[in-house]
């Protein structure tokens, strides 16, 4: 059986594509493309998917990840094509590795997310950011399925900056009046802090009220590097591995070959 992990897109009006709306959109991609899926076994059999993280309803992204198992060996970039080929436009594939490691979610530990806050002066969010960063603890509340609850957002955020938006942003209109775009950078604790809640506690602790809903969008995710302060490639050892099998695999082919080692 081979693994293949996947790296995909959630742009423009895709963005509200829910996480369901996605799974059935590849699996008909994954049919139309003819991938030779393994399947669960079971009364109802289906093909064997593992979704990381997704980014949640109504926020877009460059940096979702799955990983799928198939049944014989396929070319990861040009089953990567077909698979996007296939995928509507938004929803797109666009890298590819074979799996050679172990653990992909364990490697999905921060993200790093664009915030775009139409009708905010820069100014004002600055101020805004500074006095969150300043506060030991920064407490909002979330309705879940069991209920309101109250969390700490402060303790999750490694990075939080505010800066003036530049030209028009694609998919989110023309920039024709005050706009400041926020860079989060957020560990994956339990419970989850997601850019809501961070503009929740903004809200909470400086008043920052955008006039209109943030447009947000994750550029990365992956470990977080403590010493460079940055977020990861999670596919780079699979890269990697794949990279130092591939000369050992030449070299044994050789050696192996008719008449190899022969004067």
């Amino acid at each position: 059986m081979q693994r293949i992990r996947l790296r995909y897109t959630k742009r423009g009006r895709l963005r509200f594509t829910s996480h369901r709306d996605f799974q059935r959109a590849f699996e008909r991609a994954l049919r139309r493309a003819e991938v030779p899926m393994a399947y669960s076994a079971g009364f109802t059999p289906h093909p064997k998917v593992s979704y990381a993280n997704a980014a949640p309803t109504g926020t877009g992204s460059e940096a979702e990840y799955l990983e799928i198992a198939l049944t014989e060996a396929r070319d990861p970039e040009t089953l990567r094509g077909l698979l996007d080929e296939s995928m509507p436009t938004g929803l797109d594939i666009v890298d590819a590795v074979e799996a050679r490691t172990s653990g992909l979610a364990d490697r999905l530990t921060a993200s790093v997310w664009e915030l775009r806050l139409d009708g905010v002066e820069p100014a004002d969010a600055s101020t805004a950011v500074g006095t969150f960063l300043a506060a030991e603890t920064v407490e909002v509340q979330r309705k879940t399925k069991n209920g309101i609850r109250t969390f700490d957002t402060r303790g999750a955020v490694v990075e939080l900056t505010a800066t003036p938006a530049r030209g028009d942003v694609p998919g989110n209109g023309p920039l024709d009046s005050a706009c400041a775009i926020l860079r989060l950078v957020v560990r994956h604790v339990t419970p989850a802090v997601r850019p809501d809640d961070v503009l929740s506690g903004l809200r909470a602790v400086a008043d920052l009220a955008p006039p209109v809903p943030a447009a947000v969008t994750r550029l990365a995710q992956g470990l977080f590097d403590e010493e460079s302060g940055t977020v990861t490639d999670p596919l780079a050892a699979d890269r990697e591995a794949v990279s130092a099998a591939s000369p050992t695999a030449a070299a044994t082919t050789s050696a192996t070959a008719p008449g190899a080692g022969a004067a």
